[in-house]
């Protein structure tokens, strides 16, 4: 497929007809990875001989956290796209995706907290990863709430874009902490290229499954919810319209 092929999928009509076909093959997909990897972590996999069953929320923590990063990563290029290209289904798609980032941002927050706490003896530290994380979910929030704010679509797409840009940083900063700083509770990755550095084969197998899951639950529910911000703006202009004319 070509660029020019690519940007036929801007075209809000094209988009929704793609989608018609494509969201529900998705959703399956997600329903099965998920059940899959969720009952094979919880159910059939061993305790850790350090944190026992504890260990068994990375299962929630890893996708959840690992999504609420690249999701906002992918508003980044959607938003970009809008600036340069200003392709309306782009901007509509950022706006899609960040209640869902918000809400992995807090499942991985909670499951944090809740895998830390044995660990650490507390349910919550100013780890530079953990901070860095909770500033992204306020960014999640301020993106929401800006769109909210703004009457005028294309003026709120704009400045949303610029907020994006700058909550960026906080989206490096939860990914690469633990690199940036070495002194902090949170601990390394718990996937590399690096094997060393893996979890044990036990744990990692179902975990793929699980991520394979989420990124699949994204794809499909951000795909359902950006053919809802396509319709409402729809509704939004002919009632413009109406009040015009």
């Amino acid at each position: 497929m070509n660029l020019n092929a690519l940007w036929e999928y801007a075209n809000p009509k094209k988009f929704i007809q793609t989608t018609d076909r494509v969201l529900p093959w998705v959703s399956g997909l997600a329903v099965v990875a998920l059940v899959v990897g969720l009952v094979w972590g919880f159910f059939f996999t061993p305790e850790d001989y350090r944190q026992g069953s504890t260990v068994k929320i990375i299962y929630l923590h890893v996708p959840s956290a690992l999504m609420a990063i690249n999701i906002w990563l992918m508003m980044l290029v959607t938003s970009l796209i809008w600036i340069v290209r200003r392709h309306h289904v782009s901007a509509l798609a950022a706006r899609a995706a960040a209640p869902i980032g918000a809400v992995m941002t807090v499942i991985a927050l909670i499951t944090g907290a809740i895998w830390g706490q044995p660990m650490w003896g507390t349910w919550w530290a100013w780890d530079p990863r953990l901070t860095s994380f909770l500033i992204l979910f306020l960014f999640y929030v301020g993106y929401m709430a800006l769109w909210e704010a703004i009457e005028n679509d294309d003026t709120a797409a704009d400045l949303t874009s610029i907020l994006c840009l700058v909550g960026s940083v906080f989206a490096l900063l939860s990914r690469y902490a633990v690199n940036f700083w070495n002194q902090g509770l949170h601990q390394g990755a718990s996937l590399s290229l690096d094997k060393e550095e893996n979890v044990a084969d036990v744990f990692y197998h179902p975990l793929l499954v699980c991520i394979a899951g989420f990124v699949l639950l994204f794809i499909a529910l951000v795909l359902l919810r950006t053919r809802t911000e396509i319709r409402a703006r729809r509704m939004r202009a002919l009632l413009a319209r109406e009040r015009m004319g």
